[in-house]
This record gives structure tokens, sequence and C-alpha cells, in this order.
């Protein structure tokens, strides 16, 4: 499954809670995700909350929109990427 890295921004900062509303809210996201076969892996959040960069796997770029359009997120741009790290050299 390809993986991909999704930039988004939010011109007035995330706000998702960190309560049970906020656990819900990403509930309902990872379900409408499994919809299409797209999986969030984890995000990346600046520490002003107006960007993320969220790691995803999906079928396609166009299956990744397409959910982020159901949940209501924004999306900036959509990077497929692969995994480099330090220790491919050992």
């Amino acid at each position: 499954m390809p993986r991909y890295v999704i930039e988004r921004t939010f011109p007035d900062g995330l706000a998702i809670p960190v309560n049970d509303k906020g656990a819900e809210i990403a509930l309902k996201v990872v379900s409408r995700n499994g919809e299409e076969g797209v999986t969030w892996i984890h995000s990346y959040v600046t520490q002003d909350k107006r960007k993320t960069f969220c790691v995803y796997d999906g079928p396609t770029p166009e299956a990744i929109r397409k959910v982020a359009e159901r949940n209501g997120l924004p999306v900036d741009r959509i990077s497929e990427v692969r995994v480099l790290d330090p220790y491919f050299f050992l």
C-alpha cells in the first residue's frame, strides 16, 4: 500500500479537544477513512497549530482527497513518500 504525507493548513488553528469529544472526532475520521481503504498513521502539528503533516496509507491520492472532504479536512498537498532512515547503512 502506498504511503503519503498530507499537508494541511488550518487558518484558525487545529482545535481538537483532548477529551472524550476529541476521541469521538478522531474515531469518526478513522471510520470514514476505512470506507475507502485509507489508514491514518499519525500527524505532526506545528506549534501554532496552523499546519499539519499527516502520514497516511491509502490506495490512491484520490481516495485520500475523498475521505478528507467527507471529514471536512483541508488538503494542500499530497506527496507519496518512502521511508529513509539512518539505519539502512548498517
